[in-house]
């Protein structure tokens, strides 16, 4: 992977992206398409890409590129797209603070602690995993225990095998691709454990890479004790009731000397919350208007710093928007105010963005408390009024739904806020 490491940073530049994955690298090249002369990309890894380099598996760019394409192969698009635009991406480098004036403080290797100001910041930190200290899972710590995206890291980057029987806990999409990925290696894979009723991986990720392979699927299950001193030898699983309380009398030991944790992934919001951003309770990440900007005029966001999406292909819809945005503030462009305000409602976990514009067309992004068919996807105004309906064949919590509001429905809606409501038959058993 090739990068651009600039010998000596300007003073100041129209846009600085954090993060040099595909959401910050799209974000970069919008905003100079944008108008904006100097763009400035900070990544901490040793090469920009993000981690799609560490996702060797297809399944990326159908939506972006119209192929189906590797982790890598998406990454390379994205950062020879960056390169050929001249934008200046620093590596191993650091953004230690962003202050209220948008002045960037970064560390980098060739020139230490750097002030560079900035007219616009587009925040594309992206998201980290939960641990096994979130699931505060009991028992020992031995050596063996993983989250799935670093059991992916050693593998598929350093040719290491975290062990040789595993269990997982969480189905996650990386914990399922860990799963196939295991076994592909020679490594046994006892058995995937989900707390919830319902897998939380895509469907495809479900058929390619546990029934193809006859990896079982335990639902309302989880690992409630670790067993081990220096490495883990099996952990103890039990089926949980309808509050998710663990039944002990019901559990059972599973051999193992390895164990993966995919029980979801969290926006990487340090500094969102340096800046006293406004945030939003359900995604933990910064509230964001149609033009992916935060709280804080100058301040966009894009990707899973906002919200976590199951596609990359919508990470980079949604980052040449936020880059197109911070291009257009950059260079003092006006940009159009929001006058209506989106509310999750019933079976709606959360919208993004949280404000819209009747004037132009919107993509709101959404995810569904729980697993229903024969729905009705329903915008309604606030007398109750139905705005707008669309059918769906089902929903599902592990697959965001999209939902594309032309000014043709808005044009009556000023100063309003519509609620979102999915209703249908619930197909969860």
């Amino acid at each position: 992977m090739i990068t651009s490491n600039p010998r000596h940073l300007r003073g100041s530049y129209d846009v600085i992206v954090v993060g040099g994955g595909p959401a910050g690298l799209e974000a970069a090249v919008a905003a100079q398409e944008a108008g904006a002369d100097h763009v400035l990309v900070v990544d901490r890894e040793p090469e920009a890409g993000g981690i799609l380099l560490q996702c060797i598996h297809c399944g990326f760019g159908l939506h972006r590129f119209g192929e189906e394409l590797t982790g890598p192969e998406y990454a390379q698009r994205v950062v020879k797209q960056a390169l050929a635009h001249r934008i200046d991406i620093v590596t191993d480098a650091f953004v230690l603070d962003i202050d209220l004036q948008r002045r960037v403080k970064l560390m980098t290797r060739e020139e230490g602690v750097s002030l560079v100001e900035a007219r616009a910041v587009v925040l594309a930190m992206g998201a980290r995993e939960r641990t096994r200290a979130a699931a505060r899972i009991p028992g020992a710590r031995p050596a063996g225990v993983f989250t799935a995206g670093m059991a992916q890291r050693l593998v598929n980057l350093y040719g290491w095998l975290p062990g040789r029987r595993a269990a997982i806990l969480g189905s996650g999409d990386i914990g399922l691709i860990m799963a196939r990925r295991l076994t592909l290696e020679g490594v046994e894979v006892a058995g995937v454990f989900e707390l919830m009723p319902h897998p939380n991986g895509l469907n495809r990720n479900i058929v390619q890479c546990l029934h193809d392979f006859d990896i079982p699927l335990h639902l309302s299950t989880t690992v409630v004790e670790i067993h081990g001193h220096n490495r883990v030898e099996k952990v103890t699983v039990a089926p949980v009731d309808g509050d998710l309380r663990p039944q002990m009398e019901r559990a059972w030991e599973v051999e193992c000397d390895t164990l993966l944790v995919s029980i979801g992934l969290i926006p990487e919001n340090e500094l969102s919350e340096q800046l006293r951003l406004r945030m939003d309770p359900v995604t933990r990440g910064p509230v964001v208007t149609s033009a992916m900007e935060c709280s804080l005029n100058g301040v966009f966001a894009c990707g899973n710093v906002v919200h976590i999406h199951d596609l990359v292909d919508f990470v980079s819809a949604e980052a040449m928007l936020a880059g197109r945005s911070a291009g257009l503030f950059a260079i003092g462009a006006p940009l159009r105010p929001d006058n209506v305000r989106l509310l999750p409602g019933e079976n709606v976990a959360y919208c993004v963005p949280h404000t819209i514009s009747t004037e132009r067309e919107h993509t709101v992004y959404m995810r569904t408390r729980r697993i229903l068919e024969g729905c009705r996807l329903r915008l309604v105004a606030p007398d109750g009024r139905i705005v707008y309906e669309k059918r769906l064949r089902y929903v599902f919590p592990a697959e965001m739904v999209n939902l594309k509001l032309k000014p043709a429905i808005l044009q009556h809606f000023h100063d309003d806020a519509l609620r979102i409501d999915i209703v249908g038959r619930s197909a969860e058993r």
